[in-house]
């Protein structure tokens, strides 16, 4: 009976949480490709632990603190009401949500900071080594069934033209941060593990990850992303060593050292789906001609389309509202200027969503956000990041975004302060929570995706925990 109650301890319920991310995950992914459905089981087992667990804490807190969560959590409710208000009456024909989708992100969002309050509840002394066995056995578990899919041939491809392979997951690009994110946190602690056996199945595992996320699933996040973790650790390692003037642990530095030239040789010798994924927009850009002037676009083919057909008067009524059409039309304008690559989705992206806030003039919008996905499929932001702040509105950005902000902010501070203290964890730590921010600027979906959202969450708490001992 001892050993079940250890065994039932919440903090342990969470780790075996952390553990369960990729059979989520797998389970979505064949619910949806294999049964087809809108929804899978997992939307709806997925929240169980935490929200039992919340509740465990939220019953357990003393009645100021109870008020205080019950406050914070009306405050998320009445800014998500607004927002879908706003939503609601600015749907158009073309927007690419209901309602509901639109809901779900600030589900999602929510779900984050409850899982972030979760985790430092309950990660706030010794146990927090836990962590570092939670994230290694789901990398593990990621890794393998990735491998079982591409030898078994049931992997799914990472684009729609058969380019990459990201085995029984849904996006790519997830993935790939999922994988990065992962791998920052097991290179931080790797120098410092001293049970031979769990080194030598982290080294493993990471040169697994690694041969992947360069060699096989076609992601610039996972090629240039995994290149830069391994030469973050060994700077780092070399950089603290030298300060502190202690020997370098020479078995896992020429390890790691090995790793990395083994995949500049792969990448070298063998070529990267990545690689062949950029050379395939290349070629794709003088395929999308521009009927109005028989040139090739500097937009992708449907928002041409709409463009030409907006000065031609020939859009549906109510298919895009009047600001809407007005940033069409100069987003046109400027991607002829500087003559911007129509693959190039992102910046056109950017270009329209900064053109249509300022078309608006709306200041309810830019304070509870214009709506995720209140534009056609194609101008629906992926720059994660930066669509907070104008999508989801300044509001928005400071309920979701500044809590990891601060903690960021905070390491920084810690690190200018302390630094001849610093450790290759603490600096592997802060790079992981700093690329978080990229990976959701560059690629999307990084703090939306229940997975790596929780990847995030173990990064700052653990960068947390290290600026506490740095005190």
């Amino acid at each position: 009976m001892e050993k079940i109650k250890k065994l039932l301890k919440i903090d342990n319920i969470m780790i075996l949480f952390i553990c369960m991310c990729p059979i989520f995950d797998i389970s979505s992914f064949i619910f949806r490709n294999i049964y087809k459905t809108n929804y899978s089981i997992t939307t709806f087992t997925r929240p169980i632990i935490p929200t039992l667990i919340f509740l465990y804490i939220f019953f357990k807190e003393k009645n100021n603190k109870k008020l205080k969560i019950i406050g914070a959590s009306l405050i998320y409710l009445i800014y998500s009401a607004i927002h879908l208000l706003i939503y609601k009456n600015n749907i158009v024909v073309c927007s690419f949500g209901t309602i509901i989708h639109e809901a779900q992100y600030l589900v999602n969002y929510s779900f984050m900071i409850m899982n972030l309050y979760i985790f430092l509840k309950i990660f706030n002394g010794t146990n927090y080594k836990k962590l570092h066995i939670g994230v290694l056995i789901s990398s593990i578990i990621y890794i393998l069934s990735i491998y079982v899919a591409i030898i078994t041939k049931t992997s799914s491809y990472t684009y729609i033209e058969k380019i990459g392979y990201k085995g029984w997951f849904e996006s790519g690009n997830s993935l790939s941060a999922i994988l990065l994110l992962s791998t920052f946190i097991i290179l931080s602690f790797i120098m410092k593990i001293k049970n031979k056996k769990i080194k030598v199945i982290s080294i493993l595992t990471i040169g697994m990850i690694g041969f992947y996320l360069v060699s096989l699933i076609g992601t610039r996040v996972g090629l240039i992303g995994f290149i830069l973790a391994i030469l973050s650790v060994i700077l780092s390692e070399i950089f603290t060593k030298a300060i502190k003037k202690v020997k370098i642990n020479k078995k896992s530095f020429v390890a790691l050292l090995s790793i990395l030239i083994m995949l500049i040789l792969v990448v070298g010798i063998a070529g990267s789906v990545t690689i062949k994924r950029r050379n395939h927009l290349k070629n794709m850009e003088n395929t999308i001609i521009d009927s109005s002037t028989g040139e090739v676009s500097n937009l992708t083919g449907d928002l041409t389309v709409i463009r030409n057909k907006i000065v031609n008067n020939e859009l549906e009524e109510n298919f895009m509202s009047e600001a809407q059409k007005k940033s069409v039309l100069e987003l046109y304008d400027i991607a002829k200027e500087i003559k911007l690559s129509n693959t190039n989705t992102r910046i056109q992206q950017l270009i329209y969503h900064v053109v249509l806030l300022k078309n608006q003039k709306n200041i309810i919008m830019i304070l509870f956000g214009n709506g995720y996905l209140i534009n056609t499929n194609e101008l629906v932001w992926e720059m994660e990041f930066p669509a907070f702040l104008i999508n989801f509105g300044i509001i928005g950005f400071i309920l979701y975004m500044m809590p990891f902000i601060c903690m960021l902010i905070v390491a920084i501070k810690k690190l200018l302060k302390n630094i001849k203290n610093v450790d290759t964890e603490f600096l592997m730590l802060l790079a992981g929570a700093v690329l978080s921010f990229v990976l959701s600027t560059l690629s999307g979906y990084t703090f939306f995706n229940a997975s790596s959202m929780i990847i995030i969450i173990i990064t700052n708490i653990l960068l947390k925990i290290k600026c506490k001992e740095g005190e």
